[in-house]
């Protein structure tokens, strides 16, 4: 950058002062710019008001004063809008632009601070007082020169925009201000900045304020040499590495050794021939070999088509597990691990002699073991595995959501993966393993898909032969595989995949099978899992059994085996500590082991109650004992529902009530009772969510008992769907119910006739300690379930002056028969004003 000749500006000479110091000039406002004295630069002129000042000065051979606007985007600034500070400068010739703009070169050459404006049509022209500057060079500005030149060297040679003359021309320079001057108009700088710089008048401070900006700018130079330092580190290594490569490429070829990615893909082309792969697989498989060969080895996809062919060379497509036919090893293997279970046993034992008999015509099972939880079906199915001699793998398909867990995500998706069915497959490594499905019942579905549409596929029988992943895109064949899938209730499974598998039922264990089962599974493991084999520790089986009453209430053996871990564990305290323990755990020293009983012995009342009778719910657990108490008040025959009782619960208590007032007079009642009695309806345990129609007799019997003051026996448990006209229909569970009630002590239990089928899956020592009635009417279940009448209570005899007293009563003609028991009017009916009014208790 030079300084021009004043020649090059038609010899305009600076403006001359008045008396008052000031100078009279045009005003031209600049837009995004701030021209420092004795710097050049190009004006682009587009506003009429500027370019009618610009032809004026020129006309009249003077210059003008520029200042910049405050906001750039006024297009027409006034006076306000103006900075106070501004540059005389000196014009040269105009230049019509193409874009109908006007190009002027302008030289600054001294500041100067608007005083007041003299007009401003049709240009502005102002009075401005002109600023001298000192020129002394003192040490202070000495200093400061040499550290803005040295600050400004190093910008220039870290900024490739800067050229090196301005350094040499910056050298040159011995004015301080015209020096700071210089070196600001070579930055980026703001519009603030650049006019905060123009407003400095003393040279010093100016070389001060210019020191800071260098230095901040050296900074952010600095750190923008080194990114670019880095990226060009990384560029040349991939540069050099890629020579590399085509260097040893070309160095192998010659020694005949051959490129090591094409090495590579031949050993995987022998793996896809050796995989065993169906021809349509195959054929699949090496089209993307081919392609796969063709493709530089940087680009992004070979590593997706490389993924691709690993997970069709992995899966198992012929190798398979030799099956163990043997019927006598299976079932010993079966009873070694599980006690009890003999659907679940027979059913594989009959599989294992079909298989021996026709093995390649009958296809495998798809079983559904469903049962409470803590049965046996997860270790059943490792059982079954074993004695097979199969791979056993297992997917838990609980809170699965997502379709594409199943069926895999389409190779479009970044980062896509086959589904859990084939993932497991490969794990497994044959095409014939125990493939266990747990939680079946368990699964959602959202937005995302139905995981259990996705299900139907691949356990069916018809269809999982060529069982399709959105993955691999080509058919597997499933047939071989033995699916098992475990639930705790079938409600949640779909029809349309219930339909498909074979149900086998996990019923709860009695005392005796949990008895059994702790004492040759559960107490072995344990001992040996803390360490007390050696240790002669002997649990009875008193022991056992108060575990199973006091501190565990289950269908299964999960909290018994917990409970007796926690059991050892304290012993093995004793023992790890050297202290003296004893070898025999006896049920008085649980108390020590493991705290008060968690669990009464029986959940039913001793005594006879009026209005209270026993149900039994089925559950997940198994089953429950269930209250059902009946309270009447005097009222205007409303009904109160509470135990949080579902729909169908509700149904049922609506018609045992209609049942009972239409059986009003048969059972003594009349019907104005009804209207003037409010009945309350309560199962305890409210908390618990109950629905189901099971409890209609037991609302009935209690309902009855209440209205007719009856007592229901306490040690009679029921179960039973009623009807208007007292027929008694068949109900689910009666397995698990009677099981439930042997365990809570009750040894009478009312069920439908209907139900009678069911008895045979009850084991024989449960039925020989159990009285099971079986009914077809609600009047069988009030003669089984309600206590006998009470006597009436004979009225005292009336003294010869009480006859005296009163009249004569008419006594009852001998054709009328006796009121019935229950009656409203008789004394001992809880109806009668002589009871003290309604009552269920």
């Amino acid at each position: 950058m030079q300084r021009p000749e004043m020649n090059d500006f038609y010899q305009v000479r600076d403006a001359e002062p008045d008396e008052h110091g000031l100078i009279e000039a045009a005003l031209v406002p600049l837009r995004d710019l701030v021209l420092y004295p004795n710097m050049v630069t190009p004006l682009f002129v587009g506003r009429d008001r500027s370019l009618a000042a610009i032809m004026a000065a020129q006309s009249a051979g003077e210059t003008v004063i520029g200042v910049g606007q405050i906001d750039s985007d006024n297009p027409e600034p006034g006076p306000d809008d103006l900075f106070h500070f501004g540059t005389e400068m000196a014009l040269g010739r105009l230049m019509r632009m193409p874009d109908n703009t006007t190009s002027v070169i302008a030289q600054g050459r001294r500041r100067v601070e608007i005083v007041r404006f003299v007009k401003t049509e049709p240009y502005f022209r102002v009075k401005a007082r002109p600023i001298v500057e000192s020129t002394a060079r003192t040490r202070e500005i000495e200093g400061l020169m040499r550290v803005v030149l040295t600050l400004f060297e190093k910008c220039i040679q870290l900024n490739r925009s800067l050229p090196e003359e301005a350094l040499i021309y910056a050298m040159n320079i011995e004015e301080p201000g015209w020096l700071a001057d210089l070196i600001v108009s070579s930055l980026d700088l703001s519009l603030e900045e650049r006019q905060g710089l123009l407003e400095t008048i003393d040279p010093a401070a100016r070389l001060q304020r210019v020191s800071v900006l260098l230095g901040h700018e050296l900074d952010v130079l600095e750190i923008e040499e080194q990114i670019n330092a880095q990226v060009q580190q990384e560029v040349d290594r991939n540069q050099r590495e890629m020579y590399l490569r085509e260097q040893m490429r070309v160095i192998q070829t010659e020694l005949g050794e051959g490129d090591p990615f094409q090495q590579e893909l031949e050993e995987i082309r022998k793996r896809v021939l050796d995989s065993g792969m169906p021809p349509e697989v195959l054929a699949r498989a090496l089209k993307e070999m081919d392609r796969l060969a063709i493709m530089p080895t940087m680009v992004p996809e070979v590593g997706i088509i490389r993924t691709y062919v690993d997970w069709l060379v992995d899966l198992p497509w012929s190798k398979a597990s030799v099956d163990n036919l043997d019927i006598d090893h299976a079932a010993k293997v079966l009873e070694a691990e599980h006690f009890g279970l003999p659907k679940a046993k027979d059913r594989i034992i009959e599989h294992i002699a079909v298989r021996r008999l026709a093995p390649d015509k009958m296809r495998s099972p798809i079983l559904c073991f469903v049962g409470p939880p803590g049965t046996g079906k997860t270790s059943l199915g490792r059982s079954i595995a074993a004695a097979l001699g199969r791979e056993f793998v297992r997917v838990s398909l609980g809170g699965v959501r997502d379709e594409a867990e199943i069926r895999g995500h389409r190779r479009t998706y970044i980062g896509a993966l086959p589904g859990r069915v084939l993932q497991t497959m490969r794990r497994a490594g044959t095409v014939n393993p125990v493939f266990m499905l747990d939680e079946i019942d368990k699964l959602g579905h959202d937005f995302r898909g139905d995981p259990s549409a996705a299900l139907l596929e691949v356990l069916d029988p018809e269809q999982n032969f060529a069982f399709s992943d959105h993955y691999l895109e080509v058919p597997y064949d499933l047939s071989k595989v033995l699916f098992i899938t475990t639930a705790n209730t079938l409600d949640t499974v779909p029809p349309a995949l219930l339909d498909r598998m074979e149900v086998i039922e996990f019923s709860g264990y009695t005392d005796y099978e949990k008895l059994e089962i702790a004492r040759r599974y559960l107490i072995p493991r344990q001992l040996e899992q803390h360490g007390l084999l050696d240790s002669g520790i002997r649990i009875d089986d008193k022991t056992v059994h108060a575990i199973i009453r006091q501190y565990t209430y289950e269908a299964g053996v999960r909290n018994l085996e917990r409970e007796i871990a926690n059991v050892c564990r304290k012993i093995a305290r004793q023992v790890a500590s050297n202290r003296t323990y004893r070898k025999r755990v006896t049920p008085d020293s649980l108390l020590k082991y493991l705290g008060p009983p968690e669990f009464l012995e029986s959940k039913v009342e001793d005594v006879d109650q009026v209005g209270l009778a026993m149900g039994v719910a089925w559950s997940e657990g198994g089953g429950d004992l269930m209250e059902v108490e009946i309270s009447l008040m005097p009222g205007k025959g409303g009904l109160t529902l509470t135990g949080q009782l579902g729909d169908v619960m509700q149904e049922s208590v609506q018609a045992a009530q209609s049942y009972l007032r239409s059986r009003a007079r048969t059972l003594g009642l009349k019907e104005s009772v009804f209207e003037k009695t409010d009945v309350h309806v309560h199962l305890p345990e409210t908390a618990i969510p109950k629905d189901g129609p099971s409890a209609g007799i037991t609302v009935a019997a209690a309902m009855i008992s209440a209205f007719t003051g009856r007592k229901v026996l306490s040690k009679v448990a029921m179960t039973g769907e009623i009807t208007l006209r007292g027929r008694v229909l068949p109900v689910g569970g009666i397995k698990e119910k009677i099981l439930t009630c042997h365990r809570a002590g009750i040894r009478t239990v009312i069920i439908p006739e209907r139900n009678s089928k069911d008895l045979v899956n009850i084991p024989r020592k449960v039925l020989s300690e159990m009285s099971i009635i079986m009914v077809k009417g609600m009047d069988e279940v009030l003669s089984h379930a309600l206590a006998p009448a009470e006597p009436k209570t004979r009225r005292p005899r009336k003294t010869t002056a009480d006859k005296a007293a009163k009249p004569k009563v008419t006594r009852r003609p001998a054709h009328k028969p006796a009121r019935p028991i229950g009656d409203p009017s008789s004394p001992t009916s809880p109806m009668s004003p002589a009871s003290g009014g309604p009552s269920a208790r």
